[in-house]
């Protein structure tokens, strides 16, 4: 399933999450650190989505409360709680 996750407080715009039996299989975000986003991006596909959580959820950016990562956390655990169609 692909969720559309709008991040906040971050220089990325837009994240797109595609899960699937709770593995994630395709990653795209637009805006924000262009080489350090594809990177983490081709590192979690095929990993558990709650690992990519428990790994990506609390990590800040400088004096900010978030960070992409954290926001990309965020968009997996709204992804897993989106009832499925």
């Amino acid at each position: 399933m692909e969720h559309i996750y709008y991040p906040r407080g971050v220089c990325s715009r837009e994240m797109r999450v595609e899960v699937e039996d709770g593995i994630i299989r395709r990653v795209e975000v637009k805006g924000g650190c262009d080489g350090n986003l594809k990177g983490i991006s081709r590192l979690l596909v095929g990993m558990s989505a709650e690992e990519a959580i428990s790994r990506m959820e609390g990590v800040r950016c400088g004096k900010k409360n978030t960070s992409c990562p954290d926001q990309l956390a965020r968009a997996l655990r709204e992804c897993l709680e989106k009832p499925s169609k």
